[in-house]
């Protein structure tokens, strides 16, 4: 059992080493509140942590009707009984004095509080309204990656057969949406190949702009406690920060933003060079290798270091442990996902794991990891730019089963074009298209590029804004109304993690005043909307989280998220599971493509594919013709140069990320003591050499300074590559005295009121790591200000 008092200091508790093909030792990490041991607590309710995307289950700690604390569930698969520090503190934010408890409605500027039918009535009104005046496309919904299972799948349906509108999307197009994409250019449809277990077997582990050691503190738990065991496996680091992955690695390159696409292409030219290739699984498995090989053939380590700035003998190093590798495992995150060229580079790591026949097997492993606790759920339900079940948006089989389904005509889900991805809803909204925009769970007045831009935007008076949240954020402060929420620990439902594994969240106290679960605000708008199917009965039949998940439970039956042999009360008590989990796999699914790439064919595949430029839809004749027997399809990707690079007026590279002790916009995590003390206020980082050039020292008050907006920061010299400056993207103006925006519209705290309005053309995912700035002394440190130079594993 850790129970550490200090485990902000102690990000990762202690280690139980263990080795390769053994099982990772439990650990149980548990912690109270002040004054209060086990024998306090009433009752132990089952969770799963909804505030990162590791999945990390746990019980809940209740006494008097109150959350009282936490523990890790040592019978877990995902985190065997460990937690990270915002498993251990974040639940605090639950009890927060200024939790929204009543739904407000805006009148004559200003919100006021209401009752919940005066605030619904006036929603159902405005969108009776435009769908008469305007029609569906003037309505749009932008969720997130936190909610529950049951709320995205109730969302779909509404909006995609209720409304009949085709924006709908989640922030996790911010976090997740080229995930998502690789997988499905790759392998004809999203969900991950690999499992967690597998490093308990690799013997090489790759991680491509993914600082685990942060992002998901309990799976670099599992990873290290491999390192201190016997036969550790090798590492690569791919990033431009000197993190706690890169202090670990065996080789750490640290390459120019937006410059993956040209790194990948070097690494898997050194790879085919020397013979490297599995050319029995390419043949069986795969089509495309020829292009790659092509495409690749000029690539060397030497060209690369000309655009990376990198040197070429560190390349040939990272490709001999990437190509003499018999267990290779690879991760994937924001450090290629919101960079330039996001999912040709993701793509190239896929053609790693094809070109080595590194799939489907223990240790051989390939995750492109989510960034929030749920998001998979997003993408899965079709609460997102997909059609719920993986469904082809462009195959009219696939929509007319959904419709049978659901039992709508076909025509009434919108599949005319790909569902409207949420920088493209933004768009419409600024263009006057989009006229109302109900946002759930998230906050976009922080977390979207260009902030001064969606301020406007949400400011719009012909815009109708509902907002969903426990707190009033800066995006609630812009809407017209807000409804209180119920959160985690207040409602029961189902979240399923990066690897797959479902686990079932329950209630375990009620939530405070009138605040609502998202699924009965759902369904209580579907019925004063009163959606209907074609012969005239409820559009949604259900009624509560386990009748929404038994109607989900058939709209995945047969396709590869099967849900269909889990139950709310085989996820009770034990561990999570991994689907796609049915009858004939009981106990769920390890790992995907264990005998071959089984969704990629034309009749079956989530997605045809498009282009690595631009992004356009490749047609389903054009899918068929290439692969018409449903092999993963290696996707080659010339290099391009970033859209906005450096300049004299602007010679740094822009780079945001997160830290360890928050996520997101701090909505939660800023409200747990522990947490929000341990990183407080935003900072920018830059290197010594860079600092010691313009004359800078740590504590300094800096402004960087992009062509969008300001932030003013307090300056930390840490071992990133010269010539580039990082941000933190938590902060935002909610605990400050401006509450949704900077002072005087003068520089701000928020490191998106720098960052461009640009986006990958195949996932449509913002790009937070290739924008340029400069940075400029704003004031000197105060005398004796400690130069606190760091942050126990924060990182990008």
């Amino acid at each position: 059992m850790d129970t550490s008092a200090d485990r902000i200091t102690d990000v990762w508790g202690s280690r139980t080493p263990y080795g390769p093909g053994t099982s990772w030792p439990s650990r149980t990490d548990t912690h109270l509140a002040a004054g209060l041991g086990e024998r306090d607590v009433e009752r132990w309710v089952q969770a799963a942590s909804v505030l990162h995307s590791n999945g990390d289950a746990m019980d809940i700690a209740v006494r008097e009707g109150r959350i009282v604390g936490v523990r890790g569930r040592a019978a877990d698969r995902v985190n065997r009984g460990r937690l990270g520090p915002k498993d251990l503190y974040g639940w605090q934010a639950n009890a927060s004095p200024d939790r929204l408890t009543r739904p407000l409605m805006r009148e004559d500027g200003r919100l006021v509080e209401c009752d919940w039918d005066t605030a619904m009535n006036r929603i159902t009104a405005r969108t009776g309204e435009l769908l008469d005046e305007r029609g569906p496309g003037s309505i749009g919904f932008y969720t997130s990656g936190q909610l529950f299972l049951e709320e995205y799948y109730t969302l779909a349906v509404l909006a995609r057969a209720g409304i009949g509108t085709n924006h709908l999307d989640g922030n996790t197009r911010l976090c997740t949406a080229t995930a998502a994409e690789a997988l499905k250019e790759t392998f004809g449809c999203d969900g991950q190949p690999g499992s967690y277990e597998d490093i308990d077997h690799a013997d090489t582990v790759a991680l491509f702009g993914h600082n685990m050691a942060e992002t998901q503190t309990v799976l670099w738990m599992r990873l290290l406690d491999r390192l201190e065991g016997a036969d550790p496996p090798r590492l690569v680091c791919v990033d431009p920060r000197h993190t706690e992955v890169a202090r670990r690695a065996d080789v750490h390159l640290a390459p120019r933003a937006g410059t993956n696409v040209a790194l990948l292409n070097a690494l898997l030219h050194e790879i085919i060079r020397t013979g490297r290739t599995d050319r029995s699984y390419i043949g069986t498995h795969t089509v495309g290798f020829d292009e790659l090989a092509a495409v690749v053939e000029e690539c060397t380590p030497a060209w690369a270091a000309g655009i990376c700035d990198v040197p070429a003998a560190r390349i040939e190093a990272a490709a001999e442990i990437l190509g003499s590798a018999e267990r290779l495992l690879s991760t994937v995150l924001q450090g290629v996902y919101q960079s330039h060229q996001a999912t040709a580079a993701a793509v190239q790591v896929n053609n790693l794991h094809l070109i080595r026949g590194m799939l489907g097997r223990p240790g051989c492993g390939l995750l492109q990891m989510n960034g929030q606790p749920s998001a998979e759920n997003t993408r899965e339900c079709g609460a997102d730019g997909d059609l719920p079940g993986f469904r082809n948006w462009q195959n009219d089989e696939h929509v007319a089963d959904l419709a049978a389904l659901w039992n709508v005509a076909p025509q009434t889900i919108p599949h005319y074009a790909p569902p409207t991805h949420a920088m493209q809803i933004f768009r419409y909204a600024e263009q006057g298209s989009v006229r109302m925009l109900w946002i759930t769970g998230t906050n976009p007045a922080v977390s979207l590029p260009e902030l001064s831009r969606i301020r406007s935007i949400l400011a719009q008076e012909s815009l109708f804004v509902i907002a969903q949240d426990l707190f009033l954020t800066e995006t609630a402060q812009l809407a017209d109304v807000v409804l209180p929420a119920a959160t985690w620990g207040e409602k029961t439902g189902t979240l399923t993690n990066a690897d797959r594994t479902v686990h079932l969240s329950e209630k375990a106290v009620e939530p405070p005043g009138e605040a609502r679960p998202d699924l009965d605000v759902f369904l209580d708008f579907a019925a004063r909307m009163d959606f209907r199917d074609k012969d005239g009965g409820p559009l949604i039949t259900w009624h509560d989280p386990e009748s929404a998940f038994a109607a989900w439970q058939r709209c995945s039956a047969g396709r590869p998220c099967d849900y269909t042999g889990l139950s709310y009360d085989r996820l009770r008590g034990g561990s999570g599971i991994q689907w796609p989990c049915t009858d004939e796999t009981p106990g769920g699914t390890a790992r995907l493509y264990t005998d071959g790439i089984g969704f990629a064919h034309p009749d079956t595949c989530e997605s045809y594919g498009r282009d690595m430029v631009t992004g356009a839809s490749v047609e389903p004749v054009e899918y068929r013709a290439l692969n018409p027997y449903g092999k993963a399809v290696i996707k080659a990707a010339e290099y391009l140069p970033p859209h906005e690079d450096t300049s004299a007026g602007y010679p740094l590279q822009l780079i945001t990320g997160r830290t360890v002790y928050h996520f997101h916009t701090r909505t939660k995590t800023a409200r747990a003591p522990e947490l929000n003390a341990a990183a407080p206020d935003v900072w920018a980082e830059i290197s010594p050499a860079e600092a010691s050039a313009q004359g800078l020292a740590d504590c300094d008050l800096v402004q960087v300074t992009t062509p969008r907006g300001a932030v003013r920061a307090r300056l930390r010299t840490t071992a990133i590559r010269d010539g580039m400056v990082f941000l933190p993207f938590h902060y935002g103006y909610w605990d400050t005295p401006a509450g949704h925006r900077p002072p005087d519209g003068g520089p701000g705290r928020a490191a998106n009121e720098t960052t461009v309005t640009d986006w990958d053309p195949v996932s449509r995912q913002p790009l937070f790591k290739t924008g340029a700035a400069r940075l400029t002394l704003v004031a000197r440190r105060a005398n004796g200000t400690a130069a606190r130079t760091s942050t126990p594993g924060s990182g990008s």
